[in-house]
């Protein structure tokens, strides 16, 4: 039998997914979202698997609960392990779960399987770490000390560069976790090099657009529709708008909602906790980690959102609490 593999298709993602699939051999490997988890779990037949692993994969607080009692389903015919890092509200007890926050997945999914694993796995799980802002954990720079850490961000920043520009390809993300799970370096896989050149041109342009468009409210400063790389749009926003957040938004058309990345910059702020608050307010979603996280809100409501929002970061600088936040003016 093989096993399954859900990853998130981020950089951290990638890199644990590979993790997993280097330990665990053949495997089915799928990329999905938190909002989109239970139905992917709900439209396969898991039980002809013997190994299901979800890796990097946020716990959604609306379908969270099904995705759990789904997997329970399962858990006598077949082995589970859901590894995540994000932040929740309550961690599930289950001895499947396998939960930490301030790493990376890539180091909690390396640690799960470190028997099945050989010693150079360790630098995928680096990788993911540095793709995921996550490389000052302990382990992750103890384990450094064993490599040129000049080389390791040579080739994480390939590593990423090409998961950016893949964007929803998620064949082409299968072919990078593939090569990575039998330890091939980013510089040997066919195409990368030349793909991170394409990447990094693009993000040029888009810094340039940034510092020509930026906008900026009292405590965040935005962009709209900059068109590709939300998440280094949100890191130049933050800089050329001198804001202790930066956002970029996209419209999506079809569903008439805002997309958006948020990054901080220099600041206390968890991001996290304030957009589960901020944006079910206003009809949204959103979350993920106190220094990088996203949202989803309805177009109708997006400009009253960007000023609670705004409001809510400013009060969180100055030491409110969250939830005692008093509506904004």
């Amino acid at each position: 039998m093989t096993s399954l593999i859900f990853a998130h298709g981020d950089c951290d993602g990638v890199c644990s997914g590979a993790i997993a699939k280097s330990a665990i051999g053949d495997a089915d490997v799928y990329f999905t979202s938190p909002v989109n988890l239970f139905g992917e779990l709900r439209s396969i037949d898991l039980e002809k698997y013997d190994k299901v692993v979800i890796t990097d994969i946020a716990v959604d607080e609306r379908s969270g609960e099904q995705v759990r009692d789904c997997l329970n389903s399962v858990r006598g015919l077949v082995d589970v392990f859901y590894i995540d890092h994000h932040p929740m509200s309550r961690a599930w007890a289950e001895d499947w779960f396998y939960h930490e926050t301030g790493i990376c997945s890539s180091e909690i999914t390396y640690n799960v399987f470190a028997d099945l694993l050989n010693w150079d796995t360790r630098r995928i799980a680096i990788y993911g770490a540095i793709g995921d802002f996550s490389d000052k954990s302990d382990l992750i720079q103890s384990w450094m000390e064993d490599w040129d850490r000049r080389s390791l961000y040579f080739f994480a920043g390939i590593l990423l560069q090409n998961v950016i520009e893949a964007g929803r390809n998620y064949d082409y993300k299968r072919f990078i976790l593939d090569a990575l799970s039998i330890d091939m370096l980013p510089t040997e896989i066919e195409g990368l090099l030349n793909c991170a050149i394409v990447a990094s041109k693009k993000e040029e342009r888009i810094r340039q657009e940034v510092k020509k468009r930026v906008n900026r409210l009292r405590n965040l400063a935005y962009v709209v529709n900059i068109e590709g790389y939300m998440s280094k749009a949100a890191i130049y926003a933050a800089a050329y708008g001198n804001a202790p957040v930066g956002i970029s938004a996209e419209y999506r058309v079809h569903k008439r909602v805002y997309d958006l990345s948020l990054r901080t910059r220099g600041a206390n702020i968890d991001l996290n906790a304030v957009l589960r608050k901020v944006a079910l307010n206003h009809g949204g979603s959103g979350g993920g980690h106190a220094f990088a996280a996203g949202a989803r809100v309805p177009q109708k409501n997006f400009i009253e959102f960007m000023e609670e929002l705004d409001y809510a970061i400013g009060a969180m600088m100055l030491g409110a609490e969250l939830e005692r936040l008093p509506a904004p003016r």
